[in-house]
């Protein structure tokens, strides 16, 4: 069932988004927007050959809120540094994170969640050793960051993919 669900959502995603941009409901205008989203639909599947198996979903609700609460502290805070707030210069650096988690998919959330946060920037990924680099605007506390990352972030993103 899950399988013909995700066959189905992203061609009808495709269609609507189609009708649409082109606002008609003509038999030739929906019948054109339904053969590009099985086309469309059918190119993208082989993208991804690696579907995500997420276990915990209730864990993304608190994940989500924290992950707001950070973008929000830390928009506050750049906003500081860029208009001047603070007298002193920015602290910027690069740290080095070892990381526990190998899946891809929240590996990938991870590098969203730190690169949607103001001041900091997913910068690489070594993977013979998987540490990850990271940029920080003002950086203050290297192992507080280390704790943060792991702690708030990874160890969630752990639960709900690995």
């Amino acid at each position: 069932m899950r399988r013909l669900t995700g066959r189905i959502l992203l061609p009808l995603a495709l269609l609507v988004a189609w009708v649409l941009l082109n606002d008609t409901l003509s038999f030739g205008q929906v019948l054109l927007g339904a053969l590009f989203a099985m086309l469309i639909s059918l190119a993208i599947r082989r993208l991804r050959p690696l579907a995500a198996q997420p276990r915990r979903l209730h864990l993304l609700f608190g994940l989500i809120w924290h992950v707001l609460m950070d973008v929000i502290r830390s928009n506050i805070a750049v906003a500081g540094v860029i208009l001047g707030a603070t007298k002193r210069q920015p602290n910027v650096g690069f740290i080095r994170i070892p990381l526990d988690m190998r899946d891809p998919h929240g590996l990938a959330m991870l590098a969203v969640i730190l690169t949607a946060t103001p001041g900091t920037v997913w910068t690489d990924l070594s993977p013979d050793t998987n540490e990850l680099t990271l940029h920080v605007l003002d950086l203050k506390d290297e192992a507080g960051w280390v704790r943060l990352i792991k702690d708030r972030y990874e160890r969630p993103l752990m639960e709900i993919f690995e």
